[in-house]
C-alpha cells in the first residue's frame, strides 16, 4: 500500500515537472514570436530620424527614450533583435547540418572518423572569436560574411556529441543484423541514426541559437560584423559607448538587456525542450 502510494506521488511529480516544462515552452515561444513579429511590422519610417525628440530619456512616449538622431530606442531594438533572430536561424540552422553530416560521416569508416574527430578538434583548439572574425571577413563581410563565419565556426560542439551517438548506435545488435542483411550504409544511416539522432540534432539546434546571436552582437560591435547601416544591437551598442559619458545610459542599457533576455529565452527553450523529448533525460526526471 505504501508503495503504491510513493509510486502515485512520483508519478504526479513527474506530470507536474512535464507541465511546467511545457508552460516555459509556450511561455518562451510566445515571447520570441512576439519579438519577430513586432520587428516585422516596424517600417523604416517608424526608426527614423526625429531631431526634435534627440536624446530623450525613457518616458511613456519612448519606452526606451531616443537617441542622438532622436530615433526611437524601442523600434531600433526590436528591428535589431529581428535581425539577430534572422542570423541566429540562418547559422545555427547551417551549423546543425553540417554536425550531422559529419556525424553520419564518422560512420562510414574508421579513416573518416578519424578525419572528422580531427577537424572537430581543429576548430574547438582554435580561439573561437579569432576564427569567427577571419572568416567573416575572408567571406566578405555583412550579413553574409557573418552567417558563414558563425555556421563554420559553431558546429564542432554538437558534432562531437551527434558522433558519440553514432559511434554508440553502430554498436547496436539491429545495426549489425542490418548490416550482415546487406543493407547499405546510407540504408543504415537513415533508417537507424538518423532516428535517434533528431531530438539531440533539434536540441542543439535551438542552442546554437544564444551563441551565435551573441558572438554576432560582439563581432558587430567591435566592427567586424554587420555594417554601420545596419541596425544591428551591436551597432546599437557600439554607438552608445561613446554617450554613456553624457548620463545618456539608456542607449546601452535597454538594447543590451534585451540582447541578454532573449539570449536567457533560448536557452531555457532549448532545454526544456531537452526534458521533453530526450529519453534519457526523462529517467533522470
Amino acid at each position: 500500500m505504501e508503495g503504491k502510494i510513493t509510486h502515485n506521488r512520483r508519478r504526479r511529480l513527474h506530470l507536474n515537472i512535464r507541465q511546467r516544462t511545457a508552460a516555459a515552452i509556450l511561455f518562451s515561444s510566445v515571447i520570441l514570436a512576439g519579438l519577430i513579429i513586432s520587428g516585422l511590422l516596424i517600417d523604416a519610417d517608424a526608426i527614423g530620424i526625429d531631431l526634435e525628440s534627440k536624446n530623450r530619456a525613457p518616458s511613456p512616449d519612448h519606452l526606451f527614450g531616443t537617441d542622438w538622431l532622436g530615433r526611437d530606442m524601442l523600434m531600433r531594438t526590436l528591428k535589431g533583435l529581428t535581425l539577430s533572430l534572422s542570423v541566429g536561424v540562418l547559422a545555427a540552422l547551417s551549423s546543425a547540418i553540417i554536425a550531422l553530416t559529419l556525424s553520419l560521416l564518422s560512420s562510414w569508416n574508421k579513416t573518416m572518423d578519424n578525419i572528422v574527430t580531427w577537424m572537430i578538434d581543429l576548430f574547438l583548439s582554435v580561439p573561437h572569436i579569432v576564427t569567427l572574425i577571419l572568416i567573416s571577413f575572408a567571406a566578405g563581410g555583412g550579413f553574409k560574411g557573418v552567417v558563414i563565419g558563425l555556421a563554420l565556426t559553431h558546429w564542432p560542439s554538437l558534432a562531437r556529441l551527434l558522433r558519440a551517438e553514432v559511434l554508440q548506435l553502430k554498436g547496436a545488435e539491429y545495426v549489425g543484423v542490418s548490416e550482415r542483411l546487406g543493407k547499405s550504409k546510407i540504408w543504415i544511416a537513415r533508417h537507424h541514426f538518423l532516428p535517434h539522432l533528431i531530438p539531440h540534432l533539434v536540441v542543439g539546434f535551438i542552442l546554437l541559437f544564444p551563441h551565435a546571436i551573441l558572438h554576432e552582437a560582439a563581432i558587430t560591435f567591435l566592427g567586424f560584423g554587420l555594417s554601420a547601416e545596419t541596425p544591428a544591437i551591436g551597432i546599437i551598442l557600439s554607438e552608445s559607448m561613446r554617450y554613456l559619458s553624457t548620463g545618456h545610459w539608456w542607449l546601452a542599457f535597454f538594447p543590451g538587456f534585451s540582447l541578454l533576455l532573449m539570449v536567457i529565452i533560448f536557452d531555457v527553450l532549448g532545454r526544456n525542450i531537452q526534458k521533453l523529448i530526450d529519453p534519457f533525460h526523462g529517467q533522470r526526471i
